[in-house]
C-alpha cells in the first residue's frame, strides 16, 4: 500500500538495484552500463573484465528485471526507466557526467536519458539498438523489416507462456547471454517493456535530435536490428557514428572487444583534447 502511494500516485521514481559499483580513488571517468531486455547488470561481466582499473564502473538492473523492483502496475516505458536511472544516479552521489553504454533495450533507455537529462551524459555507446521507424505508413509489396519485427513481438505478447518455454530452451543451451532470465514471475514486466519501449517506441525519432556524442555498434548477424535505420541516423545526425562487428545481437564473442575499444576510444578523446576527467 505504502509503495503504491509513494511510487504510483506521488510519482516518486524507484531507485534501481546496483549490481556492481567499482570506485577507484582517482577515476578517469565513470561508465554506466545498462543491460538489455530480460537481462541484468551481470550481462556486462566480460566487458568489465577488460577495462582499465582506473575507470569507475556502475551496472544496474532496470526496473522490472534482476533484483530491481517489479511493480505490476508500472508501464515500463522509456520515461519511467530513465527516471529510475536518474534517481539511482543521485543516490550514488555522482556529480559528473557519465559515459552510458546500453545494450538493446538499454540503448533505448540511454537515448531517453540523453534526451531528458543531457547535462548528465558525456556520451553514448549503443550496442545492438533496436531502432524502428514506427511512423512509416507506406504500403509496399514487401513489408519493411521494422513492421515484420514489431508483428513478431506482438505475436509473442499474445503467448507469454510459450515465450517462457522458448526462453528456458535458449538459456539451457546457452543461445543467449548467460544473465538472460525470463520466467513466469517476471514475464509480465518483460512484455510490458517490450510493448512500451520497443513496439511503440519513440527512440528512432529521438535519435535524430541527439546532440550527445554517440557511437552505435551493430552485429552483422543481428536479426533484431534494422541496419538501414542505423545508417540513416548516422548520415542525418553528425553526432552519431556507426560501426559494425561480425556478431549477433548479444554482447559476447567479438562484440566484447568492440565495446571495450569504443570505451577506450572515448577516453583517448578526452586525453587528445587535454580534458582531465575528475569523476566520483
Amino acid at each position: 500500500m505504502f509503495d503504491s502511494v509513494i511510487h504510483r500516485w506521488m510519482k516518486v521514481p524507484y531507485t534501481l538495484h546496483v549490481r556492481y559499483n567499482r570506485k577507484p580513488k582517482k577515476p578517469r571517468t565513470t561508465v554506466l552500463f545498462i543491460h538489455g531486455i530480460g537481462n541484468t547488470g551481470e550481462a556486462w561481466h566480460d566487458v568489465i573484465e577488460r577495462l582499465p582499473q582506473d575507470i569507475r564502473i556502475i551496472t544496474i538492473d532496470l526496473l522490472g528485471f534482476g533484483d530491481s523492483p517489479k511493480p505490476k502496475w508500472a508501464i515500463y516505458n522509456a520515461q519511467s526507466q530513465a527516471n529510475a536511472v536518474l534517481a539511482t544516479y543521485l543516490k550514488l552521489r555522482i556529480t559528473s557526467q557519465v559515459v552510458i553504454v546500453g545494450h538493446s533495450l538499454g540503448a533505448l533507455v540511454g537515448i531517453e536519458i540523453a534526451k531528458r537529462y543531457p547535462l548528465l551524459v558525456d556520451s553514448l555507446i549503443l550496442c545492438s539498438p533496436p531502432l524502428y521507424n514506427t511512423n512509416d505508413t507506406k504500403n509496399t509489396i514487401l513489408p519493411r523489416t521494422d513492421k515484420l519485427l514489431r508483428r513478431l513481438y506482438q505475436s509473442a505478447m499474445q503467448r507469454p507462456e510459450e515465450f517462457v518455454r522458448l526462453s528456458a530452451f535458449a538459456m539451457k543451451y546457452k543461445l543467449i547471454n548467460q544473465s538472460f532470465n525470463v520466467t513466469e514471475t517476471n514475464v509480465d514486466s518483460y512484455m510490458a517493456a517490450l510493448e512500451s519501449m520497443i513496439i511503440n517506441q519513440t527512440s528512432f525519432d529521438d535519435a535524430y535530435r541527439l546532440s550527445t556524442p554517440t557511437r552505435m555498434i551493430r552485429g552483422t548477424l543481428d536479426p533484431f536490428v534494422v541496419a538501414r535505420n542505423l545508417r540513416q541516423l548516422a548520415k542525418a545526425n553528425p553526432h552519431i557514428t556507426l560501426s559494425k562487428v561480425i556478431s549477433g545481437h548479444e554482447v559476447r564473442g567479438l562484440f566484447v572487444p568492440a565495446v571495450v575499444h569504443a570505451i577506450e576510444d572515448r577516453l583517448q578523446t578526452f586525453e587528445r583534447r587535454g580534458i582531465k576527467k575528475s569523476n566520483d
